[in-house]
């Protein structure tokens, strides 16, 4: 199947039972059994209506298992779950703000070693490999500052060193309609289903897929054992979400481009971060290792304050200041206060999220209507 036909048909059929063109939602604890060995027993182990979403997941990553979660975050646990004391994992230095938390609040108390290089640069990648590193965490676009790593060379000059080590790929800027990592190299494939995959701001939930089969199985183990499951309503909700992935990217990249199009040519505008503008340093890979730039773009104000952007930010009227990214409708966010707050200032300002960076996830509203809100926000 091609992508578009993957999000509406990709591991489904219809529901036994009734032939249900949607999976009901199951919502049940337990099954009674006619024996032992039958799949479903409990639901922290299997749901019908997650199982259905976990295979469409699989299906359009091109994977061979996917795992739905009670949150991304959960999902990122489950994959540092794999690891044990003494391990290092490389991450990338422009991280989502609850996963720099995670990794340095969190795992490095127990025993977990993390080293944040700037991705752009695989040399940065394999000059810090030594024999304990077991892992590799990109994103790509990151958050906020949409840098671009090349997940096949990375891919590629890692296992080269050491086949061993384990690439796993934050795709929730991008979504599998942009790229898809495992195509490219990559282990594992994180989402925030949070975001584009669910595509409406109604559910929290986390995603990972993967191909290889031992690599399933100990997930699947992590997964059961520690019980960050998605429940079968949200499955629900992220399965119908899924059906509409590819309608609503193009929309978002259509929207996307014009946005960041109009923000470099203001006079109050700083710097624009979006990788489909031609002077974006990793413009050329980015048009190489994905479909197109998304719906994702973050800028800065010449007057370099957090007064300047919180005035911005109190002023617009369609881009609704909020937490999350990826609905249909249009949301902005103050990296340094909101979803950045985690990264101490100096680690901030060091990779360029500044007091006056904003980040927008562009919606699917009418363009006219959200350059207008831009421009009435700017010039307030």
């Amino acid at each position: 199947m091609k992508f578009n036909t993957k999000t509406i048909h990709g591991g489904q059929k219809p529901e036994k039972s009734t032939g249900a063109i949607m999976p009901p939602i199951f919502q049940t604890s337990t099954y009674a059994q006619t024996n032992p060995d039958q799949e479903f027993h409990y639901s922290r182990g299997e749901n019908p209506t997650r199982k259905a979403l976990e295979n469409s997941f699989a299906a359009i990553e091109n994977g061979t298992k996917g795992f739905a979660f009670s949150s991304g975050l959960a999902a990122i646990d489950a994959v540092l779950r794999l690891l044990k004391p003494g391990d290092e994992i490389i991450a990338g230095d422009d991280l989502y703000g609850g996963t720099y938390r995670m990794f340095t609040k969190l795992f490095q108390k127990y025993g977990l070693e993390f080293s944040f290089v700037d991705t752009d640069n695989v040399k940065n990648i394999t000059d810090n490999i030594t024999d304990n590193t077991k892992l590799i965490w990109l994103e790509t676009p990151t958050n906020p500052l949409m840098k671009i790593a090349d997940i096949a060379a990375i891919s590629k000059a890692v296992k080269e060193i050491n086949n061993k080590i384990l690439i796993a790929v934050d795709n929730t800027f991008a979504t599998p309609y942009l790229q898809q990592p495992l195509n490219l190299g990559a282990d594992i494939v994180m989402h925030s289903a949070t975001k584009y995959l669910g595509g409406h701001s109604d559910i929290i939930m986390g995603a990972l897929m993967v191909n290889d089969i031992k690599l399933a199985e100990e997930i699947h183990f992590i997964q059961f054992a520690a019980g960050a499951i998605a429940g079968p309503m949200d499955s629900f909700l992220a399965l119908r979400g899924i059906k509409t992935l590819h309608i609503r990217m193009q929309r978002h990249c259509e929207n996307g481009k014009a946005v960041a199009s109009f923000l470099k040519n203001h006079p109050k505008v700083g710097k624009v971060y979006y990788p489909g503008l031609e002077e974006h340093p990793n413009f050329e890979l980015a048009k190489k290792q994905m479909k197109d730039f998304g719906g994702m773009v973050s800028f800065s104000l010449k007057e370099e304050t957090k007064e300047a952007a919180f005035k911005f930010l109190e002023n617009t009227k369609l881009f609704t200041l909020a937490e999350s990214l990826g609905g249909v409708e249009s949301l902005a966010n103050h990296s340094a206060t909101m979803s950045h707050a985690s990264i101490p200032e100096e680690e901030r300002l060091k990779i360029g999220i500044t007091d006056s960076l904003i980040r927008l996830s562009v919606g699917i509203e009418d363009i006219e209507d959200l350059i207008k809100d831009l421009e009435s926000a700017l010039e307030a």
